[in-house]
Parts: structure tokens; C-alpha cells; sequence
């Protein structure tokens, strides 16, 4: 990629720039993390690859993943994401870096702790228990808009405290608009492109959030919204308005979009696996409809379920950086201004961590093998370092929530010839919308039948 400088010992970054114009942006979408794990079998833990009209490196493996999140000698910045998603998610807190992220994020910390996740898992469970009772049963149905529809409205309920309800609608496409114009191939807003769909799915959530920001900000509440508006360090430290809606537009679009992938995946395995949906099952019909977050916390089979999906299916298979200045990653040289993917999905089926990775495996996060354990990015799908995802907890609580849920109302199944195809136009989704049959939950469970 570029000559390391005269006597450094150090190597050039090896790599192809792969298709014209495309290069490997199209392998990406059809291939996803796989894409990743045949580079990294083929070329090492650091290779370049053309994509999105430019060159980037790709740093995979547990050890050169550490050498870009903990960022020691702060070479890398979050502009790897601003050159992918700023014109849709201006100013969010994943594309702040250094001092400015620190200072934004210890604002924020305020709206996530432990009583405002209590409170929002209070909003979360009921939102849950009516969306899937609501469910058909009659005939094979297509999880994955479901799912989309139902954490929308919890989003709404907690995130805005059911403002702005009558406008779910456009919300809805216009988050979906935004983010799959993050991997548009035309970056320039062309009538007609992807790009110009994001561009104006932004003006919509601009307006929805500022609409509704004079009223939140004079009457407070115990909804996300309401949290930013009120968070106040001890220093004094708060938002402005804009900050505000900043913010909303991100952490709406990343809660919305990976709680809906991660439930729909987990919904895949479980259907899959018959004897692991069973046994969340004994623990929800055990734990009942009295949903709070102590009583989420201690479902530990749908944790090592959700767990070994988060491994399988990354909702976030990739994390962006880019050099602000020459480094090294594991003995390679990397100049000033690289773009820089850390595929984190690669380490989830890495053999030196994990024990037959491809397999749907939860045990293996459990007391007697803690694989995940084996190295500290050997399990990382909400980041890692300083950036690691604000609202994880909140996301496997909802999770949690909709599982719950949908194991005390039904027995799902799919065709035991059926195998998901994944969509990584944007975030990985079901191609085909994940169908599913549901059958009503009126026995004990098979085996406990007499």
C-alpha cells in the first residue's frame, strides 16, 4: 500500500484493489464477514482492499484488532465512520474522537445508568407483551419486519415517551433509508441513488426531533429524550439542542436497527435448535409476566443464547478508524489518512479462541468454558476501548424482553431444510424477511406431556 519508512523494520501492507470502481464492495454485500475470514486466512491479520470508491486496510485477529481499539499512541480517529455515515448521522457519539467523545460520552452516561435502564426496561416489557400477542399464527409469517415494527414502537415509547407516535411510518423509512446509504457505492446525493435517499431520511429525523425537543426540554419525563435533555455532570457539563438531536438520531438508529437483527437471528437459532428454545422456555414460563430487569438479568440461558448469536451474526460485523497520522499494526506500516476496518466478525470464528466456531455452540459461553474469555477481542461485538457501545446493556435487555415474550406466547419453527441468507447491504438482515410459523403456546413443553 505504501513503502514504510527507510530502516523503520517495519512491512508495506499487502492487498488488491479488487473489482473497477467497486472493488470489493459488492464481495462485501454478497459475502459479509466471510469475506473477511478468506482475507484473513489468505493475507494475514493486516491487508488492504479497494471498497467505496477508495483504498482501506483491513486489520483483523484478536491481537491487531487491540492494537487499533486501545489506540495507545492515538493514531486513530473516528473518521473512518464520517467518511461512511456523517451526511446521515452528523455528530454522532460514534464519530466523535478523543477529548470532544470523552467529554459527550460522560454527558451521556447519565441517560444509561442503572435506575434509567430499570425504568426503560419498565417501558420496554409491556411494549413487548402486546406487539407479540398480536402476532398471526394462521400461516407462515415473516419475522423480520415484525421484529422492525415492534422495536420501532418500543423505540418510540422509550426513546420519546410516545411522542410522535402518528409519524412511526416515515420514521421507519427513514432510518432505513439512512442506513443503508452508509454503503452506497455513488456518494454523491444523484436523484434516484441510495445516497439521496439517506440524505433526506436525515432532514425527516431532523425534523421529527426538533419538533418535539421545546416540549421534552420544559417537561422532562423518564424516556431516553427526556434523559439528554436532563444529563448534567457534576461539572455542569449538559447538551444543546442540536447536540441533542445529534445524538437521538444515532443512538435511534443503532438501537433500532441491531436489537431487530440480533432478536431476528436468535429467532433463527432457536427455531433451529429446538431443544435450546425449550429450555429458555422452562425459564420464562417459570419467571411468568413479571418483567423487570433483576428478573431479565436472570434468564442465563436466553444471556448464553443471545451471547453465541451476537458471535454468529455481528449486527455491527465491521468498526471504522482512520490514521491521523503514520503507525504500525502488527509490524506493517500504515501512513497518515488510511481508512481502517477492524472486522471484528473474523474474531468470533477465530480456531485459536474458539472450539468449532462454526457452530451454534452457547454453551461455549458458559461457567465451564468461557471461551469467549480466551482473549479479550475474541468476543467483541459492541466494539471495544473507549468506544465500546454506550447502550449494550439496554440492547440485551430488549432483546431479552422480546424473547421472553415470544417463548411464553408460542413454538416457532422453520423448515429443517431452511438456512437463512443474510443481506450485508447495510447492516446484516434476512434477505427474505426470515419466515417463520408460529404455533400458540397452550401445552408444557415436548417431553413434559403426558
Amino acid at each position: 500500500m505504501a513503502e514504510p519508512p527507510r530502516g523503520s523494520g517495519l512491512r508495506p501492507v499487502e492487498g488488491d484493489k479488487g473489482w473497477p470502481l467497486l472493488g470489493h464492495t459488492v464481495d462485501y454485500i454478497r459475502f459479509g464477514a466471510q469475506l473477511g475470514r478468506d482475507r484473513y486466512a489468505r493475507l494475514g491479520p493486516v491487508s488492504w482492499m479497494g471498497a467505496f470508491g477508495t483504498r482501506m486496510v483491513v486489520v483483523a485477529g484478536p491481537s491487531a484488532t487491540q492494537s487499533v481499539l486501545a489506540n495507545s499512541d492515538k493514531a486513530f480517529s473516528q473518521d473512518g465512520w464520517t467518511f461512511l455515515i456523517d451526511k446521515f448521522f452528523h455528530r454522532g457519539l460514534m464519530l466523535m474522537s478523543f477529548d470532544e467523545h470523552l467529554m459527550h460520552r460522560r454527558i451521556m452516561q447519565e441517560a444509561f445508568t442503572r435506575d434509567r435502564l430499570a425504568g426503560y426496561v419498565n417501558q420496554v416489557a409491556p411494549q413487548a407483551r402486546e406487539g407479540v400477542a398480536s402476532w398471526s399464527s394462521d400461516g407462515p409469517v415473516r419475522l423480520y419486519p415484525l421484529l422492525k415494527d415492534l422495536t420501532l414502537d418500543i423505540a418510540t415509547e422509550v426513546f420519546m415517551g410516545g411522542r410522535g407516535g402518528g409519524d412511526t411510518r416515515a420514521i421507519n423509512e427513514a432510518f432505513v433509508a439512512t442506513v443503508r446509504a452508509a454503503s452506497s457505492i455513488v456518494r454523491l446525493p444523484i436523484p434516484g441513488t441510495r445516497f439521496r435517499a439517506g440524505v433526506k431520511g436525515r432532514r425527516v429525523l431532523e425534523d421529527y426531533f426538533h419538533k418535539h425537543l421545546p416540549a421534552t426540554r420544559a417537561g422532562g419525563g423518564d424516556d431516553l429524550f427526556a434523559g439528554l435533555c436532563q444529563a448534567t455532570t457534576a461539572d455542569g457539563e449538559s447538551f444543546s439542542d442540536e447536540d441533542i438531536i445529534n445524538h437521538m438520531i444515532f443512538l435511534m438508529m443503532a438501537a433500532h436497527d441491531t436489537s431487530t437483527i440480533t432478536t431476528a437471528a436468535a429467532a433463527y437459532f432457536l427455531a433451529k435448535h429446538p431443544q435450546w428454545q425449550e429450555a429458555a422456555r422452562r425459564e420464562s414460563l417459570a419467571l411468568g409476566k413479571a418483567v423487570d430487569i433483576d428478573a431479565l438479568e436472570g434468564l442465563t440461558t436466553l444471556d448464553l443464547v443471545i451471547r453465541e448469536t451476537l458471535r454468529l451474526v455481528a449486527p455491527v460485523p465491521l468498526v471504522m478508524r482512520k490514521t491521523v497520522k503514520d503507525t504500525e499494526v502488527q509490524g506493517h506500516h500504515v501512513p497518515a489518512g488510511t481508512l481502517v476496518a477492524v472486522a471484528a466478525a473474523v474474531n468470533h470464528f477465530d480456531h485459536a479462541c474458539w472450539t468449532q466456531p462454526d457452530t451454534f455452540d452457547p454453551n461455549r459461553f458458559g461457567p465451564a468454558r468461557q471461551e469467549d474469555k480466551s482473549h479479550r477481542n475474541a468476543w467483541i461485538p459492541f466494539g471495544g476501548g473507549v468506544h465500546k457501545c454506550i447502550g449494550l446493556h439496554f440492547g440485551t435487555l430488549e432483546v431479552k424482553a422480546i424473547l421472553h415474550e415470544m417463548l411464553l406466547n408460542y413454538r416457532w419453527t422453520v423448515p429443517d431444510n431452511y438456512r437463512v441468507r443474510w443481506d450485508n447491504t447495510s447492516l446484516p438482515v434476512p434477505a427474505d424477511g426470515l419466515p417463520v410459523q408460529f404455533q400458540p403456546l397452550t401445552g408444557a413443553p415436548p417431553g413434559q406431556q403426558h
